[in-house]
C-alpha cells in the first residue's frame, strides 16, 4: 500500500533512508527520542505498489528503505544521519553485508534542499575523516513515492526477536558494524595525536591553564573533536571565564557530547565526545545566563575550524551561525 507521505503534524518532519535490510534500519531509528514513527517500505523504483517478492528480484528499481517521522525540536536531521551512517557500511557498492543486489544499496533520500545540503556535507565529512580506505558509495537522491512494506515486515525485531537477532548476527552486519565504528586502536591514536592530545583525550588528563592553544582564541569558527572531527562547540558560544581554558555556554550539537558524573569528593560532571569517547573537560553551573553553564574544555581535545574553511572541511551547514 502506498504511504500517504504525511508529516504527521505541523512540527514533525520526514526523513527516508535505504540501508540494506529494513528490519535492521527500522530498529535503529524506532526508539530514538524525538522519532514518532519508523516504517519499513520500498522507494526509488518504477513499479507501483510493489511486493516484497517483486522487490527482492532486484528488477523493480526499488530499495528497501525506512521512512522516519521525527520532531526536529528534539532530534535533528544531522543526528538521524549519524545514526544512519553508524548502521551501514557506506563503502559497499553492491548491497549490505550478506544481502546483495541493487535493492540493498544505501541511499539518503532528501525531501527538501536543506536535507540535501546537510546530507552532502555529512557524507563529505565522512569521506574526509580517514575512517575508510575506500570511497563512500552511498547515494544522495531526491525522495520518491514511498510504499509501505507488508505488515509482517513492520516491527519485525519486536514480533520475531530470536529470528531477528539470528539474522543480524548471521548476516555479518553486527560484527562488521562493530569493527567499523569501534573506537580507534590505541596504537593508531598514539601515532595520530601529540603526547598531550593523547594524555587528555585517552587518559582523562588536564592541560595547564593559560598555556594552551585556544584559551584566548577569538577567531570565528567551530571546535571539533581532535580524534573524530565531530562538531562540538562554536566561537559564538565561547567566552572568557577567567580560568585559562576555553569555555563555552553550550555545545553546538548536544547529541555529540555525553555528560558523566565522576566519583569522588567533588562529584564533577565530565564531558566526553559521543563518537570517539574522548575526554573533553567538565561542565560547571557557574556560567553566564541564561543557562548558567560553563563547558570548560581542554584545547588539546579540540581542533579549531575557521569560518572561512567550514565548507572546505565539510562543515558548511554551520556557516549560517556567522552570517548576520
Amino acid at each position: 500500500m502506498e504511504s500517504e507521505n504525511k508529516r504527521g503534524g505541523d512540527n514533525l518532519q520526514k526523513a527516508t533512508f535505504a540501508g540494506g535490510c529494513f528490519w535492521c534500519m527500522e530498529a535503529a531509528f524506532k526508539l530514538l527520542k524525538g522519532v514518532h514513527s519508523a516504517v519499513s517500505g520500498y522507494t526509488g523504483g518504477h513499479t507501483e505498489n510493489p511486493t516484497y517478492e517483486e522487490v527482492s528480484t532486484g528488477t523493480t528499481g526499488h530499495f528497501e528503505a525506512v521512512q522516519v517521522i521525527y520532531d526536529p525540536s528534539i532530534i535533528s536531521y544531522e543526528q538521524l544521519l549519524d545514526v544512519f551512517w553508524r548502521n551501514i557500511d557506506p563503502t559497499d557498492a553492491g548491497g549490505q553485508f550478506a544481502d546483495r543486489g541493487p535493492q540493498y544499496k544505501t541511499v539518503v533520500f532528501y525531501h527538501n534542499e536543506e536535507q540535501k545540503r546537510i546530507a552532502e556535507e555529512s557524507k563529505e565529512r565522512l569521506e574526509k575523516s580517514g575512517k575508510f580506505d575506500k570511497p563512500i558509495a552511498t547515494a544522495i537522491l531526491p525522495a520518491a513515492t514511498f510504499y509501505e512494506a507488508e505488515e509482517y515486515h513492520q516491527e519485525y525485531y519486536v514480533k520475531n526477536p530470536l529470528q531477528y537477532q539470528l539474522y543480524k548476527k548471521g548476516s555479518g552486519r553486527e560484527k562488521r558494524l562493530e569493527e567499523m565504528w569501534s573506537k580507534p586502536a590505541q596504537e593508531e591514536l598514539r601515532k595520530r595525536l601529540t603526547p598531550l592530545q593523547y594524555k587528555v583525550t585517552q587518559e582523562d588528563g588536564t592541560e595547564p591553564p593559560f598555556d594552551n592553544e585556544y584559551w584566548d582564541n577569538k577567531e570565528e569558527g567551530i571546535y571539533v573533536d581532535v580524534v573524530s572531527g565531530e562538531p562540538l562547540f562554536s566561537s559564538k558560544d565561547k567566552y572568557d571565564s577567567g580560568t585559562g581554558w576555553p569555555s563555552f555556554t553550550k555545545p553546538i550539537e548536544p547529541g555529540h557530547i555525553e555528560e558523566k558524573k565522576e566519583h569522588g569528593l567533588f562529584g564533577r560532571i565530565e564531558v566526553r565526545s559521543r563518537d570517539a569517547d574522548s575526554h573533553l573537560g567538565h561542565v560547571f553551573s557557574d556560567g553566564p545566563p541564561p543557562a548558567g553553564l560553563r563547558y570548560c574544555m581542554n584545547s588539546a581535545a579540540l581542533r579549531f575550524v575557521p569560518k572561512e574553511d567550514l565548507e572546505k572541511e565539510g562543515y558548511g551547514r554551520y556557516r549560517k551561525l556567522f552570517e548576520d
